[in-house]
Parts: C-alpha cells; structure tokens; sequence
C-alpha cells in the first residue's frame, strides 16, 4: 500500500499518461460523491498493493461524533472503519488519524474492519474493554523487549495546542533515544497484549474526556488492534514446536495437513514447511529479514484444527 498527500493524486505519482475513458468515469463519479453530501469530507488517496486507488473521508456520525472511512476511491464501495471519533475531540483529529493511518498502512502495519450500519449509529467510547480497566494489573510500566527497548506510555508534541498520549519506545544502551510508536507496533515489539492494553485502557480512562490532552491517535490504535483480523503467532509457535517435540510430528506432516503440499522431480510430495514456519515466525517472509510476529486468524485456525488437531482459542493469544 503507497501513501499519498491528500493534495496529490496518486495519477500524478505515476508520471503523464492519456487519460482512459475509465479514468474519466472513474474521476466523475468521484467527484460527484464528493460534492453531492456535505457531511464528507476527503482526507486523502492512496493505492492499494492491487493497484487500486482509495480514498479516506470523515462522514458524520451519531451524536456528533466523526467516522474516519477507508473506502474504494472509484465507487465508494468496500468501506473500512478506521476510526470512530467523539463530537468532544478536536475538529483536525480526523486529519491527524489519516495521515497516521496512511504511513502505518505504508509499512503494512495494521488494519481495519469493514464499516457496518451499527458503526453509523453507536456513540463513540462506550467501550466494554473499558469496564475493567482499573482492575487489571498494570504494575509492569515500562515492558521492555528482548532487544532491550523500553516502552511507556508519554505525552509528545502534536499538530494541535495540546500534546498528545502516544506510545513511545526507549533505546536500549547500542542505540539510546525515543521515538513514538504504535500500539501495534509496541505490541509485535513484546510478541504480548498485556501489559500495552491494560495500561493504554488505563491512561484513556483517565485522560480520554479531560480536554487537556489528545488520545484520538491512542484510541483509534486500539480499536484497531481489537478488530482487527490479524493476531500474535507467538503461542501458535510455541504448541507447533512443542507438538514436534513432543509428539515426534514434522513440521511437514503439520503442513500436509493443512494442504500445503509441494512436489519434487519425482512426483514425492512433502508438506511446505517453508510456509509453516513463515506463519509461526520460525522464518521472515519474502523481502524481509525478521520473521512476522503476526498471523490472520483464519491461518491460525487452519493450522490449530487441522495441522494440529486442538481448537484454535489453544493456541491463540488473548
């Protein structure tokens, strides 16, 4: 996925051309959608990795509130929530939780779920997760990685009069200094939900409506990391390398099960443990140097039910 600036089209991007007939129709209708409702308002574009283009708005929500969509940039079609936000937050939230969402979705970082008709109508905050906030046990303040880094929960410079709660990791001793960084990021950093949940709740709790500071960026990470369909693999490699172990079961047969299956000169077949082990985190999938410590959902429970036999809640992180 490749961001662009709000005021750029991404047809600039890729050099002079003709237009097509198809991209005509394609920026009419874009613009009659963009006139025809006063309650949006663009954000910005961007191109997907299938090479469509997309669009982020902000539609009005129930009582006030701002729903930052992600949809397509040609039909409006398939949208995407991105970030619900409250009528208390400032009026360049949106703008602010675009161009995050854009640079995040850049390094493939995250994602949203479809947007849904009961999105339209709720009040932004009324959060369940939210309920038992204070009885969780956030004594660990500061987690730190296996690489050393530290991470906290401070307030950092924003585009706004106010500072803003962001996540923000410590460098260990090889490489001092601080840098904000995602919920997620900060997460796949420590391979756990917790403490990063437990204490992000915490602090929206008793920051998120005072006013003095901003948390929309906080708040948007998280739901995001909620809903979102993709989750940690680390308990998932810990039963696969167990059940090997244990149970004298290659990671090839784990693969066959699953259907993965790949075939040499002679017709024998084997299972992809290539493939397994790129889903578990045993090995960095193609262009990158460090193993994924994410997996969709539905690989999970492909790999649990099938390939390992046990239910999917066994081996996935809560």
């Amino acid at each position: 996925m490749t961001p662009s600036s709000p005021v750029i089209s991404p047809a600039h991007l890729r050099g002079p051309s003709r237009e097509s007939d198809v991209s005509r129709r394609r920026r009419r209708a874009r613009s009659r959608r963009e006139h025809s409702s006063p309650e949006q308002l663009l954000l910005g574009r961007y191109v997907d990795r299938e090479g469509h283009d997309r669009e982020v708005i902000a539609r009005t929500g129930a009582a006030g509130s701002t729903l930052v969509v992600d949809r397509d940039g040609a039909t409006g079609e398939d949208p995407r929530l991105v970030a619900h936000i409250g009528a208390d937050e400032a009026a360049g939230n949106a703008a602010l939780v675009c161009s995050r969402y854009l640079q995040d979705a850049a390094r493939g970082d995250g994602g949203c779920r479809a947007l849904t008709a009961e999105d339209r109508t709720l009040v932004p905050f009324d959060d369940p997760h939210e309920l038992d906030a204070t009885l969780l046990d956030t004594s660990a303040a500061q987690p730190v990685d296996r690489r050393g880094f530290a991470y906290s929960l401070e307030l950092v410079p924003s585009a706004m009069s106010i500072p803003e709660l962001r996540w923000c990791r410590r460098g260990s001793c090889q490489a001092p200094g601080c840098e904000p960084v995602s919920v997620r990021e900060a997460i796949a950093s420590l391979e756990s939900y917790e403490p990063v949940r437990a204490l992000t709740l915490r602090s929206l709790s008793l920051h998120g409506h005072g006013g003095a500071v901003s948390t929309t960026i906080l708040r948007a990470e998280l739901a995001r990391v909620h809903e979102s369909p993709i989750v940690l693999n680390r308990r998932l490699r810990e039963v696969v390398l167990a059940t090997v172990e244990r149970q004298q079961l290659s990671m090839s047969e784990i693969a066959l099960r699953c259907g993965r299956v790949k075939r040499d000169r002679k017709g024998n077949e084997s299972g992809e443990t290539s493939w397994l082990a790129r889903r578990v985190g045993l090995l960095p999938e193609g262009g990158h140097d460090t193993p994924t410590p994410w997996i969709h959902s539905d690989v999970l429970a492909l790999i649990a039910r099938h390939g390992l036999g046990v239910s999917p809640r066994e081996v996935e992180l809560c």
